[in-house]
């Protein structure tokens, strides 16, 4: 049996779902996720309460704003649910105050999660200190969408593979007459600005502690020339994934940085042919990197119920292969192959994004990583509108990141 009851509580929109009326001496754990019934979330946790194992779920969906400061509120006062989703750049947040419990052992003793069967990117986004404090719940990451029509017309064979290629592609493609861009990106101020500068960095000898390197360095100032050149629209300053997602589909730009969870929506709005590649590298033979985004589980160290949570944990990683064809989320798991869906375009771009994953790297993880990000995102808006150059706007970020990291 399944009931669905309402909990009256401070934030706006938020709802608590009692899965599963369950007998008195049932064990109750508590989920908080962003997800709603069209999400993985809620229908696992309903159809591990409906399984009559003496455990119910009793779910609450949250917004993505409260997630974080609620979740603390609650852990602070005694009042945190069992497992939570959280943001996979947060996770370390928790993990290094002791609100995450620490689950190596578990992991060590279970049938159903393996540590091997991860990505290194989110399986790094739930560790800290050397141990495990959560599983990945999906992942997502990106790549370059182009547009096949408009390469052919400029006589342009294939993807660009380097950052050289890009610009000059770029060159190429950009069409002013025809309101053309050669590429849109989002270097906003914002986590989707670090989100994406971030693997430029990293494939170049960069990261967020060392964000200064030559490589980085060389990195911002090829952001700078495309935006200089106009190669991009100005507004990549303030405009976010999504926006840049569709200029390219309006056939506005000529390739755009941007993930799988735009697959669907690029099938319905672009009416040209157009495929994925991986992310262009400084030069051939560079190593590559990605940026890696989605949610992680975790268990409150507060749980009353920790084993019975770790059981939950364990049905949801076990029903991983089902995220894709039902939800559209890709799994953070190397092991588990994407079916087709039959349609071309999609199945050719999911391939690349599974490749991609095999590069894709946490942010962080630190538990003081909006801190960082907003260092990175200060140097990138300082260095693309001029108001410092690329070293020097990297060199004050690795300087106020320095004074994060202790170092």
């Amino acid at each position: 049996m399944f009931k669905t009851t309402s909990l009256i509580v401070a934030l706006a929109s938020v709802s608590l779902l009692s899965l599963n009326a369950a007998a008195q001496e049932d064990v109750t754990i508590t989920i908080w996720s962003l997800d709603d019934e069209k999400q993985p979330a809620l229908n696992l946790a309903r159809e591990f309460s409906e399984m009559d194992n003496g455990i119910t779920v009793d779910y609450r969906q949250i917004q993505f704003d409260d997630v974080v400061s609620e979740s603390m509120r609650a852990f602070a006062t005694g009042q945190a649910p069992d497992i939570i989703a959280v943001d996979n750049p947060e996770h370390a947040l928790f993990a290094a105050r002791g609100a995450f419990l620490d689950i190596t052992d578990m992991v060590a003793n279970s049938q159903a999660i393996d540590p091997d069967n991860y990505f290194p990117g989110p399986l790094n986004s739930v560790s800290w200190d050397g141990k495990i404090f959560g599983v990945p719940k999906a992942t997502n990451t990106i790549a370059l969408y182009y547009n096949k029509d408009l390469f052919a017309a400029a006589g342009i064979d294939a993807p660009p593979q380097t950052w050289a290629e890009l610009v000059e592609d770029a060159r190429t493609l950009t069409d002013p007459a025809n309101n053309v861009y050669g590429l849109a990106f989002s270097a906003k101020a914002s986590e989707e600005g670090t989100f994406q500068f971030l693997p430029w960095a990293q494939m170049a000898g960069g990261g967020y502690d060392n964000i200064n390197a030559a490589g980085a360095v060389e990195a911002l100032e090829t952001w700078k020339v495309i935006l200089d050149e106009k190669l991009a629209s100005p507004d990549t300053l303030t405009r976010g994934q999504w926006d840049s997602t569709g200029t390219f589909n309006s056939g506005n730009a000529a390739m755009v940085i941007s993930g799988p969870w735009e697959l669907n929506r690029m099938l319905d709005e672009s009416k040209f042919d157009w495929g994925v590649a991986l992310l262009p590298v400084p030069e051939e033979g560079a190593p590559r990197s990605s940026a890696m985004g989605d949610f992680n589980w975790a268990i409150f160290s507060s749980s009353k119920h920790p084993d019975e949570a770790f059981q939950a944990l364990e049905y949801f990683a076990s029903q991983d292969d089902r995220l894709f064809p039902e939800f559209g989320q890709l799994p953070a798991r190397s092991d588990i192959a994407i079916p087709e869906t039959g349609i071309a375009l999609k199945d050719a771009a999911l391939k690349v994004f599974q490749e991609q994953l095999q590069y894709a790297q946490a942010r962080g993880p630190h538990p003081e990583w909006p801190k960082i990000s907003k260092a990175i995102q200060d140097a990138i808006q300082s260095a693309l509108t001029g108001q410092m150059s690329a070293k020097n706007a990297l060199d004050q970020a690795a300087s106020t990141i320095s004074g994060v990291l202790g170092s």
